[in-house]
């Protein structure tokens, strides 16, 4: 649970733009571990879950973001 929290607080410190750039670097790693899963070379199937939860996370710190930016 440590981990999730110190994981929060970097991304909290990163501006929009760098979170934006690490979704899409997740997404391409999510898409790989999609294409690996279906043709049965992954053996580690829960990247898919981490790998959608951590999007999740980014998603949920860009939108308090703007939340600020529109109430300050």
């Amino acid at each position: 649970m440590a981990k999730l929290t110190n994981d929060l607080k970097d991304l909290r410190e990163k501006n929009v733009s760098d979170l934006e750039k690490l979704i899409l670097e997740i997404r391409e790693n999510q898409f790989k571990n999609r294409m690996k899963h279906k043709t049965g070379q992954l053996t580690e199937s829960h990247l898919l879950a981490v790998d959608r939860k951590i999007i999740a996370q980014i998603k949920t710190v860009i939108c308090e973001k703007k939340s600020e930016e529109q109430s300050a």
